[in-house]
């Protein structure tokens, strides 16, 4: 009794082995230590001598397991993947040999090759000559862990890439685009960013640009009142503009504001540049529209809303056979057109309705008489001050006549027009005859190509179009173009 006193009064050291070895504490219950054995580690295992495994205990809390009562009495290489199977012998044998591995273990255990699963497992004596407990911490959570960081690193580093790329063809733009460019945050009226050209035109550098406030570099303007004028511009259906007068340079500067939102603030992208620069585009453009109006192949001309000729270019006054703009200028378009005042209300009144008319066939006549087909198309222009009409017409007197009717031979036949319309036919002839004219019409047109495009070859024109060179002969008769090709 005095020794258990003694015992018992002893200070706990080394992990209370003096209390545990006192034999003041009884001998835990079999099923008790199975209980203590299965909370204190997710899966334990005795393994004997031989490697058989003798009993497995799960934590009950634990239920990734299943059911691993089938291991009893089997090899734990049984249940071990391919690598792990040499890791355990090796450590097995050192315990046999009296050495207790001092670090954990981790294997991998598989189960008919169905799933597999990482287990860390210490080894620990426990009465039981040469058997050992394994006492097992499932690693799958931890595992899980390490493959979302390792996924998630991935994906940060091919964000990081993605940026790299996205910032080095931003940087490549700005500093080689013409434009003038500056970033400037609405909140703040602060520049983000601004490359070369624009700070040519503000009269710094880019560095020193950057960080700065934006008014400061524009006279009588303070940050809010331009920050709120750039706004307003941005709502302009049209891509509205701010005006400014540069510090430094003392040039007036043009401000095209766009308004973006990027990470979570809103920032005024800004494209500058000068009135000479604007004049110049528009010079350019006016410069280029004259030539094309006084060069163009097509015949051009602006009358008023009443169709009086207000101006038109050389081709023009080809197709009417005018040698000076003076015949022409000031006069009403109707002198010109086929159907007098019938076809110039069309031309006027369509136009001035809907904006434009895109095609119109009809005929111009010159003083001389000589009528020539053409299709016209109009647009109105809008301009309160001036308003005009502009007109494109284009000679179709070729396509035309090569449409057109033969030779009539008999009072039942239609007049032998050449430039005649098909559509013009309906109430002069019957339908019958406009059939039988129109059948003409495509034989003549499709001889007139054969003729023409063998050079007058009569052989091989009869041998392209499948006929006989006598029935070549009599339809080049029929239509009066055996003169006309010999």
């Amino acid at each position: 009794m005095h020794s258990k006193t003694g015992c018992l009064s002893a200070p706990m050291t080394s992990g209370g082995e003096n209390f545990w070895s006192s034999g003041s504490v009884p001998l835990i219950e079999p099923e008790f230590l199975s209980s203590i054995i299965g909370a204190a580690s997710d899966i334990a295992l005795v393994i004997s001598a031989e490697g058989m495994i003798l009993s497995v205990v799960l934590n009950s809390h634990s239920e990734s397991f299943g059911n691993l009562k089938h291991w009893e009495g089997r090899p734990i290489a049984k249940f071990l993947t391919r690598e792990s199977v040499p890791k355990f012998e090796q450590a097995h044998s050192a315990y046999l040999g009296g050495e207790v591995p001092a670090r954990p273990l981790e294997l991998n255990h598989s189960d008919n090759a169905v799933w597999q699963y990482p287990v860390r497992y210490t080894f620990h004596r426990f009465g039981h000559e040469n058997a050992v407990l394994l006492l097992g911490r499932d690693l799958r959570p931890i595992a899980e862990t390490q493959q979302q960081l390792v996924q998630a690193q991935i994906a940060l580093e091919q964000g990081y890439e993605a940026r790299r790329e996205f910032d080095a063809r931003y940087r490549v733009l700005m500093s080689h685009t013409s434009q003038a460019v500056a970033f400037v945050s609405v909140l703040t009226g602060r520049i983000e960013d601004v490359n070369e050209a624009a700070a040519g035109l503000l009269g710094l550098s880019t560095d020193a640009l950057r960080g700065s406030a934006f008014a400061q570099h524009f006279a009588d303007r303070s940050s809010v009142e331009l920050t709120e004028a750039l706004m307003n511009a941005t709502l302009s259906e049209e891509g509205g503009q701010v005006t400014l007068k540069a510090t430094r340079t003392g040039q007036q500067v043009v401000l095209h504001p766009v308004v973006f939102r990027a990470a979570g603030q809103r920032i005024l992208m800004c494209r500058l540049g000068t009135d000479a620069d604007a004049v110049k585009t528009e010079e350019a453009g006016a410069g280029q529209m004259m030539a094309l109006f006084r060069a163009g192949v097509d015949a051009m001309l602006f009358m008023s809303p009443k169709g009086v000729l207000l101006s038109v270019n050389e081709s023009f006054l080809d197709l009417v056979g005018a040698p000076h703009l003076s015949d022409v200028v000031g006069r009403s378009f109707a002198d010109f057109l086929g159907r007098g005042q019938i076809d110039l209300g069309v031309m006027t009144d369509q136009p001035q309705r809907s904006g434009q008319m895109r095609f119109y066939a009809t005929r111009l006549v010159n003083d001389l008489g000589v009528r020539v087909a053409v299709e016209i198309s109009a647009t109105h222009l809008e301009d309160p001050d001036n308003p005009v009409i502009g007109c494109i017409i284009r000679d179709v007197s070729r396509t035309e006549a090569s449409r057109g009717a033969g030779n009539a031979t008999s009072p039942g036949q239609m007049p032998a027009e050449p430039a005649r319309n098909v559509m013009d036919l309906v109430g002069s002839a019957s339908l019958k005859d406009i059939v039988a004219e129109t059948t003409d019409v495509v034989e003549k047109m499709c001889i007139e190509t054969a003729v023409e495009l063998t050079n007058n070859n009569r052989v091989a024109a009869a041998e392209m179009l499948g006929l006989s060179r006598q029935s070549l002969y009599v339809k080049l008769r029929k239509y009066g173009l055996l003169a006309k090709n010999g």
